[in-house]
């Protein structure tokens, strides 16, 4: 095969030849020269072949005309001058960026472009009164940079990062070092004259430097703290804040009646110190959403016909204007947004990203069709049932699993320890305060307090944060994108894992297919790849692309009936392929098996054979499953019907159950059932028919083949590309949870160490400022060497 030199394709057909470069389609050739005529060509030498075969389309982008839905989707709108931004699926490389930023060369009209990488994103300036937004967007869908333009787009606000956490570090972080500098004289004990004349100064300094860290830094602590006794839960922030409270108390204490200087180095250092854990935690992913929902995959606008003096005229409309009666026209490749009954037109519905279901549905006139299916085959006029918001995708949305903000209650390993280890560190402070009161009254207070000090939980409230963070950080280097890092220790309890199939197990490229018949002559085979080339059937370019392409020949006839199949003749030979009713002219004998997908075959009113499509699945199935199967309960739900059960059953382990024609609402009850048994359960799949699933589960993650595109709400995002690391992962976060645990018995040995000096009232300034942080620091040196050592090291 000849590679393109656009795109890196292999040329099926003759390439078409142009400065002596080989080109898979005209597409590529169009993009090629209208670079070259603009002297762009050094997008070829920044990478091979880095480029997109653009896609045939019957969009027109007319909707982009329209000034109300144009205005929602600018950034800035001023005079001539306007700013939009588009996700580009696309952008893969660094030729990607250079084009894009140099669209002027294109266009003079566009004044400026920025692309954001990470976000597969570019920001566009332009002169508004030279070229529009329409024209715009056709630029770039030319050169196949086809801009992602959703319904979600209609009322976006743009997500602003939450930087209170960066202020709050950079405030206690600040106050830490300045405290810490005071300290010194305090700690060496020194009597130079000038620092005990200014002893008290600095110790008021350190009091008003400690005043922001207590009152604005660690206020989150007190709020968790609060919040939980009020629901009568003792998680990690009570003990916190207790410690924070007392060590701010006793040194304003001490600094007051000249008692010491305090432990303000203490206090700030274990505030920076936890939410330095924090930050560390805190990895997210701003250009991934974790909360898609149908308006991520729905088209901003539509065509609406309406009649005017006889004749119907084309309108673009936004979909939220749509109502009950209106007429739509829907061309091929183009979503249906709404519930409606098809009027005029062959359809061929591919439904498997809202049902599963794989295989295209024909429909006839006067039958309903269904929100979230694609129109495979010409184009549509339909009427409206529902509007949007009424539609049955839409009503998926409207279970009450979506509308919780937090479904799941899950408590971490951290928040069960801290219930315990409260009430022994009160314990400890009453009985040893009790003791003192009998034997040396004036130290009671000393003792109770610095219990309270020295016991404070900054290391285990550290071994999470960091350890998790480390594993976040790793799954993100694997292409495996969590929401947040308390996903990996839900995943180390899972004991049941349930897969979507279509999308999930399957792949995403085209389904292999195997004959079963009489063996074809050259000559049919010539006469089948001739004709499956000039089909745009999904089946015939599946078909087309595995068969030999050797001696096509130009077609005499050609006919096709949407839903049935082509008729077509050369030189007097004439092949009908398609459904075996259309081409035998008789009804499908039942041996043939009902829920197979088939292509049947017949040359010159002879029946050959068919060729029997089965889907692609992913490599590694089959190992990934054998290996799963030994620790969890395995599930495969598929909305799919069960032609492909035989397959699934060779390629399985025995005991994995098969569920089929699960719709989504199914699929989300099945999940709930599982829980009702007390399983905890992870949840696999790739489209919104798994959307109710995925939430209701323990664990739901999206995998997808472009992390950038659509993918349903979840927990996390795999890259397909990923699959065969499923056991893995779920080792890594079980692993993850075991240094958890080692790093709370390291902690407490420093506890046991720090409680020696304050029960015995032995505990100084000084010992607090070398304990606390020690304490800290090697919580996060064990935890970062102990994830690189058993999790970065095995899965590199």
């Amino acid at each position: 095969m000849t590679p393109c030199f656009h795109c890196g394709d292999d040329c099926l057909d003759t390439p078409l030849q142009q400065y002596d470069k080989n080109f898979c389609c005209f597409g590529c050739k169009t993009v090629f020269e209208i670079l070259n005529d603009n002297d762009l060509t050094y997008y070829y030498q920044l990478e091979s072949a880095p480029g997109i075969s653009p896609q045939e389309t019957v969009a027109t982008y007319d909707f982009l005309d329209d000034l109300d839905i144009a205005n929602k989707l600018l950034d800035f709108n001023e005079g001539n001058t306007q700013v939009v931004s588009f996700v580009i699926p696309s952008i893969h490389c660094s030729s990607c960026i250079w084009v894009l930023e140099n669209l002027q060369k294109l266009a003079p009209a566009v004044v400026s472009s920025q692309v954001n990488f990470p976000k597969k994103r570019v920001q566009i300036s332009f002169h508004s009164g030279k070229i529009s937004l329409r024209e715009l967007v056709v630029l770039l869908s030319k050169i196949g940079y086809q801009p992602h333009i959703s319904l979600e787009d209609n009322a976006s606000e743009e997500r602003k990062q939450n930087k209170t956490l960066i202020y709050k570090l950079g405030v206690a972080g600040f106050a830490f070092g300045n405290v810490m500098f005071l300290s010194f004289p305090e700690y060496f004990e020194e009597s130079e004259f000038w620092l005990n004349q200014f002893k008290g100064v600095f110790r008021w300094l350190m009091f008003v430097f400690s005043l922001p860290v207590v009152l604005y830094a660690a206020q989150d602590y007190f709020k968790s703290a609060y919040a939980g006794l009020r629901s009568k839960i003792l998680n990690i922030d009570v003990p916190i804040a207790i410690g924070i409270a007392t060590l701010f108390i006793r040194s304003t204490i001490d600094i007051s009646f000249h008692m010491g200087s305090g432990f303000f180095d203490s206090l700030t250092g274990l505030v920076f110190f936890l939410l330095l854990g924090k930050f560390f935690q805190q990895k997210t992913y701003a250009y991934l959403s974790f909360e898609r929902d149908y308006k991520s995959y729905f088209p901003i606008a539509v065509t609406k016909l309406v009649k005017k003096d006889g004749d119907s005229i084309e309108i673009p409309t936004e979909v939220y204007k749509i109502n009950k009666g209106d007429r739509l026209l829907i061309r091929n490749q183009e979503l249906i947004p709404v519930d409606s009954i098809l009027i005029k037109g062959a359809a061929l519905i591919d439904y498997s990203f809202v049902t599963g279901e794989a295989n295209p549905i024909p429909k006839v006139s006067g039958e309903a069709l269904f929100a979230g299916g694609k129109q495979q085959g010409a184009v549509l006029e339909i009427e409206v049932v529902k509007s949007v918001s009424q539609s049955y995708l839409t009503q998926l949305w409207s279970n009450e699993i979506f509308s919780k903000k937090e479904s799941r209650i899950f408590q971490s390993l951290t928040d069960q320890i801290s219930k315990h280890f409260t009430v022994v560190v009160l314990t400890i402070a009453v009985v040893a305060t009790a003791f003192w009161l009998f034997w040396n009254p004036s130290i009671a207070f000393n003792v109770f307090t610095a219990v309270l000090i020295v016991a404070c939980p900054c290391a285990i409230a550290l071994a999470a944060p960091f350890t998790l963070g480390n594993v976040l950080r790793f799954f993100g280097n694997k292409k495996y994108y969590l929401k947040e890092a308390s996903v990996i220790e839900q995943m180390a309890s899972i004991d049941t894992i349930v897969f979507d199939k279509t999308g999930t197990l399957t792949s995403n490229k085209k389904s292999i297919a195997h004959y079963e018949g009489i063996i074809l002559s050259p000559g049919e085979e010539e006469l089948l790849t001739s004709s499956l080339r000039a089909s745009n059937h999904p089946l015939s370019r599946a078909l087309y692309s595995q068969l030999k392409t050797v001696g096509i020949k130009t077609l005499d006839e050609y006919h096709e009936s949407i839903g049935e199949g082509i008729e077509a003749v050369i030189e007097e030979n004439q092949i009908k392929i398609g459904s075996y009713s259309f081409v035998t002219n008789c009804s499908k004998p039942s041996n043939n098996g009902s829920h197979r997908t088939a292509v049947h075959i017949s040359t010159n009113s002879e029946y050959k054979g068919c060729f029997v499509f089965l889907n692609e699945y992913r490599a590694q199935v089959e190992c990934v499953m054998k290996e799963l199967h030994n620790a969890y309960q395995l599930i495969i739900l598929s909305g799919d019907n069960e032609g492909e059960k035989e397959n699934l059953q060779r390629l399985l382990p025995k005991g994995v159950q098969l569920h089929f024609n699960q719709k989504p609402e199914d699929k989300l009850y099945f999940i709930e059932n599982l829980q009702r048994e007390n399983s905890k359960v992870m949840m696999i799949g790739d489209g919104l028919n798994d959307a109710g699933a995925l939430k209701q589960s323990n664990v739901g993650i999206a995998i997808s083949e472009n992390t950038n595109l659509f993918s349903p709400a979840c927990d996390g995002i795999m890259d397909a590309e990923v699959f065969s690391l499923i056991p893995e992962f779920l080792k890594a976060a079980q692993k993850g949870v075991q240094i958890i645990k080692w790093s709370f018995m390291f902690s407490f040995c420093y506890n046991i160490i720090g409680l020696g000096f304050a029960i015995t009232g032995h505990l100084k300034p000084v010992v607090a400022a070398i304990l606390m942080p020690l304490s800290s620091i090697s919580i996060v040196v064990f935890t970062t060497l102990m994830v690189r050592f058993l999790i970065y090291r095995k899965l590199r």
